[in-house]
C-alpha cells in the first residue's frame, strides 16, 4: 500500500446557516481545500463525499454528482461518490478516498462532507436522525438518539460511579474550546452550574449535554506521499485508518457502555500506524452527547473503562492537559451537519499538526487521532494522523 497524506483542507462556518444553499455550503469548502493544496480540477482524479440524509434535510439526493457540477467539474467528467453511514458518513468518505489512494487507482482525490439541517423543522430533523437507529427495535416505539444516550449513560453511572457533574464538565470544556474556533456554532463559554441545571432532555442528558442541529460542509484534499510535496511543503500523513460495526440496536449490543465498533476501529488503526494510544498527542472524538466522549476515550485506550468521567474531572483531557480531546469545540461547541462532522474532525487535526490552529494550537503536537461514529455505535471509523 502507498502512504497518503492531507494536502489540502477546507472548512465553512458551522451554524444556522439560514443565507446558504446546500450547492454553496459544498462548493466553498471544497474551492478552499483546492486552493490550500495548490491543485487544480485537472489534477483531481476522484471524489468522495460523505452526506447523511441529504433527501430528507433538503430533498435532494443524487448527491455525488450535484457535488462535481457545483464545484465545476462535470465537464471533466471525474467519477465523484456519495458514501452514507449515518453520522459517520464523513469519515468513511474519508477511508474510502484513503483506501483508493493506498490501493494506487487514484492518485489526489478530494473528499467533502456536507449536511443542511436547518431547512427542516426540529420534530422533522428528530425523525431524519432517528432513521440512524433500528426502525422496528427502536424508533418505532419512540426511542430517539438522547434516549438511547441516556440510557447509555444511565448504566455508565451505575457501573463506574460517572456522575451527572462529570458529563457537565466535559461540555464545558468543550463549549471553552469552541469560543477559541472561529467556526464553531457556539462562541459563548459555559459555567458548570449552567451545564448542570440546563432543561433535562432524556435523564440524565440535559440540553447542554447534546450536540446542536447544524449546517456546514468540510473538505480535505488526500493526495499519493510520493508526489505530495510538488504541491505543498506541510502534508500530514495518514498512518492508521481503521474501521468496525456493531448491532445497529442499543439493546443487541454484548455492553451498551462499551461501543465494541469503537474498540475495534481504534485497535486496527493504531495496528497499521504501529502505534499505542499513548502516543496519540491529541484526538477529536465524536461527542454527539457528552457520555459518548467519556466511552470513546475509555474505547480508544486513552484511560481505563469506567475512568473516562475522572479522567475529564482532572482536566486531563483540557487544552492544556496531557491528552487534549476535542480542541475544536468538538460536535457539542463546534456544531455536528452529521454528514460533515467526520471530515471537519480530520480539518481540526491536521490545522494542529502544521500549527495553524491559533489560540487553541496544542504545543508540539505531533499525533492526532479522529473518531467519527454513526448512530449509537452501529458504525465507527478511526483516522490517525502525523506530521509528515
Amino acid at each position: 500500500m502507498r502512504d497518503v497524506t492531507i494536502i489540502g483542507i477546507g472548512l465553512t462556518q458551522f451554524g444556522e446557516l439560514w443565507d446558504k444553499s446546500f450547492r454553496q455550503l459544498i462548493a466553498e469548502a471544497g474551492a478552499s481545500a483546492i486552493l490550500d493544496a495548490g491543485i487544480s480540477g485537472k489534477d483531481i482524479d476522484a471524489m468522495y463525499v460523505g452526506s447523511m440524509s441529504s433527501g430528507r434535510f433538503v430533498g435532494q439526493e443524487h448527491v455525488g454528482a450535484l457535488v462535481a457540477d457545483v464545484s465545476g467539474f462535470s465537464h471533466m467528467h471525474i467519477p465523484s461518490t456519495r458514501v452514507e453511514g449515518a453520522c459517520a458518513s464523513g469519515g468513511l468518505a474519508v477511508r474510502q478516498g484513503y483506501l483508493s489512494i493506498a490501493s494506487g487507482i487514484n492518485d489526489i482525490v478530494i473528499v467533502g462532507g456536507i449536511e443542511k439541517m436547518n431547512d427542516v423543522g426540529g420534530v422533522s430533523a428528530t425523525e431524519t436522525l432517528a432513521t440512524a437507529s433500528d426502525q422496528e427495535w427502536e424508533a418505532f416505539f419512540g426511542a430517539t438518539f438522547p434516549g438511547l444516550y441516556a440510557m447509555i449513560a444511565k448504566r455508565h453511572m451505575y457501573e463506574y460511579g460517572t456522575t451527572k457533574k462529570q458529563l457537565a464538565q466535559v461540555a464545558v470544556k468543550n463549549h471553552a474550546n469552541g469560543a477559541l474556533n472561529p467556526n464553531a456554532q457556539y462562541k459563548k463559554p459555559i459555567t458548570l452550574e449552567y451545564a448542570m441545571n440546563a432543561t433535562i432532555v432524556a435523564d440524565p442528558l440535559g440540553l447542554m449535554d447534546c450536540s446542536p442541529i447544524s449546517d456546514g460542509a468540510a473538505s480535505i484534499v488526500l493526495c499519493a506521499a510520493d508526489i505530495a510535496k510538488k504541491y505543498t511543503e506541510k502534508s500530514i500523513k495518514i498512518i492508521g485508518s481503521g474501521q468496525g460495526s456493531d448491532t445497529l440496536a442499543l439493546h443487541a449490543r454484548r455492553d451498551i457502555c462499551t461501543l465494541d465498533a469503537t474498540v475495534h476501529a481504534g485497535k486496527m488503526a493504531y495496528k497499521q500506524a504501529k502505534i499505542t494510544p499513548k502516543q496519540i498527542n491529541i484526538a477529536e472524538v465524536h461527542d454527539c452527547f457528552t457520555i459518548a466522549e467519556i466511552c470513546a476515550i475509555e474505547d480508544l485506550g486513552f484511560v481505563k473503562k469506567g475512568e473516562g468521567g475522572k479522567a475529564v474531572e482532572n482536566k486531563i483531557t483540557t487544552l492544556d492537559g496531557s491528552l487534549p480531546v476535542n480542541t475544536s469545540g468538538g460536535l457539542k461547541s463546534k456544531g455536528h451537519p452529521v454528514g460533515a462532522t467526520g471530515v471537519a474532525q480530520i480539518v481540526e487535526i491536521t490545522q494542529q499538526l502544521r500549527g495553524e490552529a491559533g489560540k487553541r494550537q496544542v504545543k508540539d503536537a505531533r499525533i492526532g487521532l479522529t473518531h467519527n461514529v454513526g448512530g449509537s455505535g452501529a458504525t465507527c471509523v478511526v483516522h490517525i494522523l502525523e506530521v509528515a
